[in-house]
């Protein structure tokens, strides 16, 4: 989860500021993709309190319409993040009511040093990580952006528990990483990491994905690869194996060109997976079964 940077930044802003914000601004649909993929990583629960639905207005089952409206244009399958306790329980309890979504649970790197009890609330973690729904552990990992040295230990800390318990479990490892690539693989080379890592919203240059690619990771691209400034990311994308790209929103953030400032919802998936196709020079239907294929690889089955 991670805030675009033309979005206030302001921590006072409430939540309430920031859903009148997006509220009723959903982008027009684009282009069916040529076969369905996945949107490996989404808030759900923060797109329909803060933006509500695609097309506006009330909705009995706001989730029942994302997930309706993201299968019209070919994303059938969606991984709904947790970021807390109470995000995960409602990512567990979602995914148990809707077919096309499966969950990861997780406290945010940022959220870890806030925490009155850190060791309560990775024990809560650890028991919904059971759930046949939850399918990753994440996200979780370093945030050098938000959170200063004071709280760094905490991270650490709670990064570690979360590696733990993604291997006890079999499950995938979803990272969020900014502004700490050398520390999230300094502490995953400590550790061991688990057999399947994904680097959500992937945000290196293409000396780190290199990395990232050679212990056999996964590089999950949202919006952000559309961005003109975003070279470097083009740069990381290219030289990705098809087989180890996923593609995401991380909505309601990261909206891709050209609607950027505007809300983000799995629909608009379709808009990064082209840009990936130009950038890696990969045909559009190759480029769709490869992250088809390998979101059934690391989430999968639905």
């Amino acid at each position: 989860m991670t805030e675009p940077t033309e979005q206030p930044t302001d921590q006072t802003e409430s939540r309430r500021a920031r859903a009148a914000r997006r509220a009723g601004e959903f982008p027009p649909a684009p282009e069916p993709l040529p076969r369905p993929v996945l949107d490996s990583h989404t808030h759900l629960d923060i797109t329909v309190s803060e933006a509500g639905v695609p097309g506006g207005g009330p909705a009995d089952d706001p989730v029942a319409v994302a997930v309706e409206v993201a299968a019209r244009v070919g994303v059938d399958r969606l991984v709904q993040v947790g970021v807390d306790v109470p995000s995960s329980r409602w990512g567990v309890e979602t995914a148990a009511r809707y077919p096309a979504v499966v969950a990861t649970v997780a406290l945010h790197p940022n959220d870890a040093p806030r925490l009155p009890d850190l060791d309560e609330a990775l024990r809560e973690i650890e028991a919904l990580a059971a759930h046949d729904r939850v399918r990753g552990i994440g996200e979780t990992g370093m945030d050098f952006f938000r959170t200063g040295d004071e709280g760094r230990a905490a991270q650490e800390e709670s990064f570690r528990a979360h590696i733990a318990i993604a291997k006890r479990y079999g499950k995938a490892l979803v990272i969020h990483d900014r502004d700490a690539h050398a520390d999230v693989l300094r502490i995953l080379d400590d550790e061991g990491a688990p057999d399947t890592v994904v680097l959500h919203c992937f945000s290196g240059d293409a000396e780190f994905a290199a990395e990232c690619v050679r212990r056999g990771y996964l590089l999950s691209f949202a919006g952000t690869v559309t961005f003109a400034s975003a070279q470097p990311l083009r740069e990381a994308a290219a030289l990705t194996p098809l087989d180890q790209i996923l593609v995401e929103t991380d909505a309601p953030y990261l909206t891709p060109t050209p609607h950027r400032g505007r809300p983000n919802a799995s629909y608009l998936i379709p808009l990064t997976v082209r840009s990936l196709a130009d950038t890696t020079g990969a045909d559009l239907d190759e480029l769709c079964a490869a992250i088809s294929a390998t979101g059934d690889r690391v989430f999968g089955p639905w």
